[in-house]
């Protein structure tokens, strides 16, 4: 009854079914694999941050260059804003008792003891970068050496939440905090890092430090839990199939062994045995030489009549 199973047709689907669901279950396993990395890597990242914050300031060229270890860390350098080129950061929101809310950040450069400049954000204000009753608010950096200290982040890219990179930007505006983007802008070298201080000066707002790129629960996590389901429904909708196409030949088999025959052919056969017996019995109304009907029988009715009449 199972003869089919040997047939090419089912090599190929067994063949199929046997690669098919090892690789999904792989696929679906390593996707899950994916999102517990991203959820543990949170986790830590969670844990080192609620360190950082009573952690002792370390100076910042010992945390240089910026990683998911050294993200958040407290960092302190020592020199002087340069006045001449304060930047504000448009179209970043903050979150409050109120919700989020649009504003501003406000960047001045540190120009530090070893020579190079370390962008700091200084504060947050509400409101447009670009109206002068806000930006009017923004308090003028503390002048002489100064020792600033705060959490350590790394240079923003194009993916980076609340990034303008489209240009199109006022003068004294910037749409993105990286070396990149300031190194057109100043004229001097720029480190690849840059620092939220931890006390602003009223009424600017602490802007609270970022998770390092790749280890906070983003869309991208999401999407590894989501193709670790996908991958599994592809398992099982394999093994449905091969049930299916296996219940479906045993019937089949079942009703040949039985000699039920069910087909184009067998449809055509029944239906012309049909055909000839409504035209062996059937009556046919064929008129006379006075115009009026006859009815014509068939041979047998003709053959009882003529006996008749001899008896």
């Amino acid at each position: 009854m199972y003869r089919f199973l040997l047939t090419p047709r089912w090599w190929g689907i067994n063949v199929f079914a046997v690669l098919a669901i090892p690789f999904c279950i792989f696929m679906g396993s390593w996707q899950l694999s994916r999102f517990e990395d991203r959820v543990d890597t949170h986790q830590q990242q969670e844990d080192r941050s609620a360190r950082a914050r009573t952690a002792a300031a370390r100076p910042l060229e010992r945390l240089l260059p910026v990683d998911k270890v050294t993200s958040g860390r407290q960092a302190s350098a020592r020199g002087h804003y340069d006045p001449g080129h304060q930047l504000l950061v448009p179209g970043r929101t903050l979150k409050d008792k109120h919700g989020e809310r649009q504003g501003f950040y406000v960047l001045n450069l540190l120009r530090t003891d070893g020579g190079k400049a370390l962008p700091v954000v200084r504060g947050w204000l509400p409101g447009d970068a670009g109206a002068k009753a806000d930006t009017a608010k923004v308090p003028a950096p503390p002048k002489g050496e100064v020792t600033v200290t705060g959490a350590l982040q790394a240079s923003e890219n194009q993916g980076t939440d609340g990034v303008q990179a489209g240009g199109g930007l006022a003068p004294g505006q910037l749409g993105m905090i990286s070396a990149a983007s300031l190194v057109n802008i100043v004229p001097y070298e720029v480190y690849d890092a840059w620092i939220t201080l931890t006390d602003a000066q009223a009424p600017l707002r602490a802007v609270p430090p970022a998770a390092a790129e790749g280890s906070g629960l983003d869309l991208k996590a999401f999407q590894n839990l989501g193709y670790t389901g996908e991958w599994f429904v592809f398992a099982g909708f394999v093994v449905f199939m091969w049930f299916r196409l296996f219940r479906r030949d045993t019937e089949a088999a079942k009703d040949a062994a039985l000699g039920i025959v069910v087909g184009v052919e067998g449809e055509g056969r029944e239906q012309g045995q049909g055909q000839g017996q409504g035209q062996g019995s059937g009556v046919v109304a064929s008129p006379g030489e006075d115009g009026s009907g006859r009815d014509e029988g068939s041979g047998d009715g003709q053959g009882k009549a003529a006996r008749a009449g001899k008896v």
